[in-house]
């Protein structure tokens, strides 16, 4: 399981030119799930992505987590977060999960996110072709992996 996550100050994500899902200051979560990832990555991910301290204290270190600021969280399935680019110039998508498991496994990252008490836990629609909208804040993006 892979998780690009981007601090934000707004985002949302649009399908059919409707919001489907919407937050203010928090995380704008991508989620790439590959066919050997079970509940235990799910689990260990989304313990450390609501207690990932990126967020500024008043001495303005990144020390905070989306829990100290109250933030929330906007989880978007990406499948191309397991592109294979190593030959030619056309990416493999081989290493990205089966659509059936991967949303099992997303939805289930989704509730395991909403049980460490984050405010406010938004989504994607899996499957969709969806336009993402966010103000990136710092900019901060990182990379998590199991």
């Amino acid at each position: 399981m892979r998780l690009t996550v981007q601090r934000v100050a707004n985002a949302k994500v649009e399908v059919d030119n409707k919001v489907v899902g919407k937050i203010d200051r928090g995380f704008l979560v991508l989620l790439g799930v590959t066919h050997t990832d079970t509940k235990k990555e799910a689990d260990y991910l989304a313990k450390k992505l609501c207690n990932l301290r990126v967020f500024e204290d008043e001495n303005e270190k990144m020390n905070l987590s989306i829990k100290d600021i109250d933030g929330e969280l906007l989880i978007v399935s990406q499948f191309t977060l397991y592109a294979d680019t190593k030959k030619g110039n056309r990416p493999s998508f081989i290493e990205s999960a089966a659509p059936e498991y991967a949303n099992e496994l997303y939805e289930y990252f989704i509730q395991k996110c909403k049980e460490e008490n984050i405010k406010k836990v938004e989504k994607g629609v899996f499957g969709a072709h969806m336009e993402v909208s966010l103000l990136n804040d710092g900019p901060v993006t990182i990379n998590l992996e199991y």
